[in-house]
């Protein structure tokens, strides 16, 4: 895609379990997922837990490698290159990863200013004797003052808030072009949350920074982001921007996840979505047909042995079912996500 910071191709991820090699079962934890993150802007990964969410991030990471597909980044391959230490250290100082545990992410017997200093070190950002001026030019950033007396402190002295905080200033320490936040607030007070979200929107319209968000939170997601993947099972079921996939969505699944957030301008009693009973989680080794079958209240036929194509019902807005978003020729089957 023209203008992308970062494009993904039908990337898949299978992990083995268990058996021995010849008839060892694989978990579809990623299949055929395409999109692409473009620069100054904020893509929301939503999806419940086991829905392959956080795999899609490690994936792009670098810290899993794909099964299949490929990762382009500035143009060029990068998932499954081996090009040595060199390579994946320059494609992650443009692609850096925020994660779900601020506490477990940062070394508890180091300071904050060991952290940010880091990857400018590694990364050879600054000269030596800028260093510390850029440590605490971090820190204001991220709403951290006075720098000089956090970038002294231990992350057991900060709120959860505050290491978040630290570990986005780590994040933007080496000038990324992509940020990969894996559930940033899910740990934090509901109160403090709406600093962090407030924090990335200001990044992206002030830096053009890239964001892939990955939530549960459609609320968040409502509030931050510009386009929204609906993930289900290993696969993109539904995709499209924000105003458009959360006010007039296409999969039963997505319409699902909305029935569960409150809306305070609806009545109190809002629509009841009657389920059939079934997993969220990615399948071992699935058969053909919809992944979404066995809890979805408008399955036809085709959907127990066709495997529904992603179409563009509406104008940038797909969706991946039969019934809603029906393929122009339902019997014939495509790897084509976009």
């Amino acid at each position: 895609m023209t203008g992308a910071s970062l494009e993904v191709r039908h990337l898949t991820k299978h992990f083995p379990i268990g058996g021995a090699l010849r008839n060892r079962a694989y978990v579809h934890a990623v299949d055929d997922v395409s999109f692409a993150l473009l620069p100054g802007r904020i893509t929301a990964l939503v999806g419940e837990s086991g829905s392959g969410k956080s795999t899609v991030a490690r994936l792009l990471a670098r810290l899993y490698d794909p099964s299949a597909g490929g990762i382009l980044f500035g143009g060029q391959e990068t998932a499954g290159s081996r090009g040595g230490r060199k390579d994946l250290l320059r494609y992650r100082s443009q692609v850096q990863i925020i994660f779900q545990d601020p506490f477990g992410s940062l070394n508890p017997v180091k300071t904050v200013r060991h952290h940010i200093e880091r990857p400018l070190r590694i990364h050879e950002v600054v000269a030596g004797g800028e260093i510390e001026e850029r440590v605490h030019d971090l820190l204001r950033t991220v709403g951290l003052v006075p720098p000089e007396d956090v970038a002294a402190k231990y992350p057991h002295e900060l709120s959860g808030g505050q290491r978040q905080r630290v570990a986005i200033a780590r994040a933007l320490a080496v000038e990324p072009k992509i940020v990969l936040a894996d559930e940033p607030t899910s740990m934090l007070d509901v109160s403090i949350r709406i600093g962090i979200l407030n924090l990335m929107l200001k990044l992206k319209e002030e830096r053009g920074i890239a964001f892939l968000y990955v939530t549960h939170d459609l609320a968040s997601a409502r509030y931050i982001a510009d386009d929204i993947l609906v993930m289900y099972a290993g696969q993109i079921v539904e995709h499209g921007p924000t105003e458009d996939v959360l006010s007039a969505p296409l999969h039963p699944y997505t319409r699902l996840l909305l029935s569960a957030v409150p809306d305070p301008a609806k009545k109190l009693r809002g629509e009841t979505i009657v389920l059939r009973s079934g997993r969220a989680a990615a399948a071992v080794d699935p058969p053909d047909g919809c992944r979404f079958l066995t809890r979805c209240p408008l399955a036809i036929e085709a959907c127990s042995h066709v495997t529904p194509m992603l179409v563009e019902e509406r104008p940038r807005h797909a969706a991946r079912c039969h019934v809603t978003a029906p393929a122009p020729n339902p019997t014939e089957r495509t790897n084509d996500a976009h």
